[in-house]
C-alpha cells in the first residue's frame, strides 16, 4: 500500500502543479472528490472550486479550478483545467470586481443575458477568493 501519489494540475497554458502529495480534495461536477494514495481509478470532469492538497512534508496547499477533467490512475492524479490558479496567486481586488459584476448581472441582468453564465462567474469568483482566503490561513 502506498503512502503517497503524484499530482499534475496542468492549463493549457502551463503546468501548475507537479508535486508527491498524501491526499487531496477535488471539486468534480457533482461534488467534491477525496482522493488518498490507491485510489480507484477514475474520470471525472471538474467542478469549479478549489482543489486543496498536503504533501508528505505537512505543507497544505489550494488551487482555485474550473471546466476540466480528472483522472485518477495507478496513484497518478492528473487535473486538466481550464483554469487553475494557486490561492498565494490570486489577485484579491481583481476576484471581487467579477464577483461583484456578476452578482450584479444576477440581480439585474443586462438584456439577453443568460443567468446561468452569470451564475457560473460568481461561482468562479467566490471559488478564487475563497482559494486565496484558504492559502492565507495555511501560511499562518
Amino acid at each position: 500500500m502506498a503512502d503517497t501519489f503524484e499530482l499534475e494540475i496542468a492549463t493549457p497554458e502551463r503546468l501548475v502543479v507537479r508535486e508527491t502529495v498524501v491526499r487531496a480534495q477535488i471539486p468534480g461536477k457533482d461534488g467534491y472528490y477525496g482522493i488518498l494514495p490507491d485510489h480507484a481509478a477514475l474520470v471525472s470532469a471538474l467542478g469549479i472550486g478549489t482543489l486543496t492538497y498536503a504533501t508528505a512534508a505537512g505543507g497544505t496547499y489550494v488551487v482555485a479550478v474550473h471546466g476540466g477533467f480528472l483522472e485518477v490512475l495507478d496513484n497518478h492524479v492528473r487535473v486538466l483545467s481550464d483554469v487553475a490558479e494557486p490561492g498565494v496567486e490570486i489577485d484579491v481586488t481583481r476576484a471581487q470586481r467579477a464577483l461583484e459584476r456578476a452578482s450584479q448581472e444576477l440581480v439585474n441582468p443586462s438584456e439577453g443575458a443568460d443567468p446561468a453564465s452569470a451564475l457560473a462567474a460568481v461561482m468562479r469568483a467566490e471559488a478564487r477568493l475563497e482559494a486565496h482566503r484558504k492559502a492565507q490561513a495555511n501560511q499562518e
